[in-house]
This record gives structure tokens, C-alpha cells and sequence, in this order.
């Protein structure tokens, strides 16, 4: 792992935020060992502040904290997945319907930049650039919905859920078809069309990449037994 040093003296908050993007991020995969020495030396950083975080994180759900083994990242259960994405898919839907009636001429142009973006990494099949861009495309239509507590909840949500996003492998169909989508839901954006987003970001959620992980999970369960 490259060294990234966290400013001097290391705040709590800035160790737990790293470790936090490292998991989300797909970086730190669900199911391994958090590696203390190695992340100690790569923030520059103490075992305290990083155990400290470590807590915190097991709090959120994120890590499992084993007795005289360690710490492990979390792996998401197909029960989880089925309770999380519909919630996750009724907030994006509110969400959309608030930014539509909110969106400057501003926030069109900056989400049609992302999404030329986005199609770009997809042609290059660049799946983790496209992954971090896509999530940064529905945070930004959290921002512009200007809710804060709202905001609040999904990203609460969404860090338990984007690690198996990212780990979960897709086929070129199932690629295109989110891109496809991206298509439809910029289209909406562009017209604000707040009832149509709405239902293209549910639909976005539960029929696209609610199956992907739901597979994601079910492969890797084949390949144990």
C-alpha cells in the first residue's frame, strides 16, 4: 500500500474518516483482516488512535472486532441487502423529487459533465473510476436537494452498502444497462421531470444493482461450499 500521512498531530476523526473511505472504497474488502502495523505505517500513526477508530467503525457496522483475532471488515448478509437497498431506494426517490424543484441551470450542467464523465470511464472499462463518479453523481442530487438530515440517513446507509457494490462483479450487459439508465435519469435531470427521476433512481436501485449484489453474494457462497 502507498504511504498517505495524515496531517500532524493525527485527529481521531481523520484516522476514522481514512479507514472509513478505505472500506467504502472497496479498497479494504469485506471478509479481511484489518492489518494494524500496515495502516500504522501508512497514516504515520500509534496503534491507540487507530484501535479508537477501529471502535467507532465497529460501531457503524463496518468492522467486526473479534476477541484474541483481530479485526475484520464486515461483510454484508443477503438479509441486509434485501432490507437496505428498498430504504436506500425510497430515499434516492425523495431525494430526486426535491432536487428537481431546486436545480439551477448550474446544477444541470455540472450533473451533464458527470455523466459525460461517467460514460467515458465505461468505455474504457474503468469500473472503479465509474463506481466512485456514480456515487458521487447520486450524493450530488443529496446536495442539491439541500436536506440535511435526509443526506445524513443515506450516507448512514450508504456505507454499508457500497463495499459489496464495489466487489460485486458484473457482466458487460449488466454494465450497459446501468449506463443505459444513467442515460434515462440525466434525460429527467435535464427536463426536471421530478416524478420520472424518482422512479428511474428506485428502479435504478432495486432492479439493477440490488440483483448484482444479491449474485455478488450468492457467487461468492458457491465458491466455499
Amino acid at each position: 500500500m502507498n504511504t498517505v500521512l495524515l496531517r500532524s498531530p493525527p485527529l481521531h476523526d481523520n484516522v476514522t474518516d481514512a479507514l472509513r473511505d478505505l472500506i467504502v472504497s472497496g479498497e479494504l474488502l469485506p471478509g479481511t483482516k484489518v492489518r494494524e502495523h500496515a495502516l500504522c505505517t501508512r497514516f504515520g500513526i500509534s496503534r491507540t488512535p487507530l484501535r479508537e477508530a477501529l471502535k467507532v467503525l465497529a460501531s457503524e457496522g463496518l468492522v467486526q472486532l473479534m476477541p484474541r483475532r483481530g479485526a475484520f471488515v464486515a461483510e454484508i448478509t443477503q438479509t441486509e441487502i434485501d432490507e437496505l437497498f428498498p430504504i436506500m431506494a425510497a430515499l434516492e426517490a425523495l431525494a430526486a423529487e426535491t432536487a428537481c424543484s431546486r436545480l439551477t441551470g448550474e446544477n444541470i450542467e455540472m450533473l451533464r459533465q458527470m455523466h459525460r464523465q461517467l460514460y467515458a470511464f465505461h468505455a474504457a472499462g474503468a469500473e472503479k473510476d465509474y463506481l466512485q463518479l456514480n456515487r458521487q453523481i447520486h450524493l450530488a442530487l443529496f446536495e442539491i436537494a439541500g436536506n440535511a438530515s435526509l443526506t445524513a440517513i443515506y450516507e448512514q446507509l450508504l456505507v454499508r452498502i457500497h463495499s459489496v457494490r464495489f466487489v460485486a462483479r458484473k457482466t458487460q450487459e449488466q454494465w450497459q444497462r446501468a449506463v443505459d439508465e444513467h442515460v434515462e435519469i440525466m434525460g429527467a435531470i435535464e427536463r426536471r421531470d421530478g416524478p420520472h427521476l424518482a422512479h428511474l433512481l428506485q428502479s435504478h436501485l432495486l432492479d439493477t444493482a440490488g440483483p448484482i449484489a444479491r449474485q455478488s453474494l450468492s457467487n461468492k457462497a458457491a465458491t466455499h461450499l
